[in-house]
């Protein structure tokens, strides 16, 4: 039988996305993602746990986060989870853990003046193609 790797977050930007584009014209956009989880201790007091995710888009999810995500945005996230590692400059190994999003909406209603909360428009809902293997480079 198989196994399943499916990632559901609904969380607030950390940062602005980081955006870069890859020799090969990809582009790939890397932020952090806040997701609290709220409840109450043995004492009836509310305890809050953040979680931090880093959240990598490709291609066309990376093309929205460029344009429309800033640090604060809250979004919603599907894809897996994936951890990786790679050797640093003083060649010590170094492991990063990851969610490879293949769908994101973003949610709430647009900030900082850039459009009315009353704008028609739908938020951008998208979908990326899983990255090729070469795309895959350490940030």
């Amino acid at each position: 039988m198989a196994g399943v790797n499916k990632v559901i977050l609904i969380g607030n930007l950390g940062k602005d996305p980081e955006v870069r584009t890859l020799d090969s014209g990809v582009k790939v956009a890397n932020f952090s993602l806040a997701t609290t989880e709220s409840y109450k201790n043995r004492n009836g007091e509310r305890v809050e746990n953040t979680e931090w995710h880093n959240i990598v888009l490709w291609r066309g999810l990376a093309e929205v986060a460029d344009t429309y995500l800033k640090k604060g945005n809250q979004v919603y996230i599907e894809g897996k989870i994936r951890t990786r590692s790679w050797d640093d400059k003083d060649g010590n190994k170094r492991y990063i853990t990851e969610i490879l999003a293949d769908n994101m909406t973003m949610l709430g209603s647009r900030q900082n003046g850039s459009a009315s909360s009353n704008d028609p428009k739908p938020q951008p809902e998208t979908e990326a193609p899983e990255p090729a293997p070469d795309d895959d480079l350490p940030f």
